[in-house]
């Protein structure tokens, strides 16, 4: 099992910027989290969840179209840690965000998956 801790989240006007983090540890004291992509991912009142940013740790990078230059997403892989920072900040940002953590395996099959509580981001005009 793997634990996902998240702080960042909070209020910004529109324009400006918020960084996210989120840190993975293994339930087990003394073990490491056997994951090797994290993410985020955010959901709106009234619409699904959907992806934000995605790093593996090879250090492949996927953004959500929304982002559209935006946001960046950085990983600690010996840390297990992510980061998004969000710049430019819109209205329609407002949403819960939530740590995702994933083991794929070599056929892109999802081995295990694990998801943080999510933390509230919400951008005024």
């Amino acid at each position: 099992q793997v634990q996902l801790g998240e702080s960042g989240g909070g209020l910004a006007q529109a324009g400006e910027s918020l960084k996210l983090s989120c840190s993975a540890s293994a339930s087990v004291p003394g073990s490491v989290p056997v994951v090797n992509r994290m993410a985020w991912y955010r959901q709106a009142p009234g619409k699904q969840r959907e992806l934000v940013a995605a790093m593996t740790n090879n250090g492949s990078r996927i953004y959500g179209d929304f982002v559209k230059g935006r946001f960046t997403v950085s990983r600690d892989v010996a840390q297990y840690t992510i980061d998004l920072q969000m710049n430019g900040l819109m209205p329609e940002d407002t949403a819960v965000y939530y740590c995702h953590a994933a083991y794929i395996n070599r056929r892109g099959q999802t081995h295990s998956e694990f998801w943080g509580r999510g933390t509230q981001v919400t951008v005024s005009s």
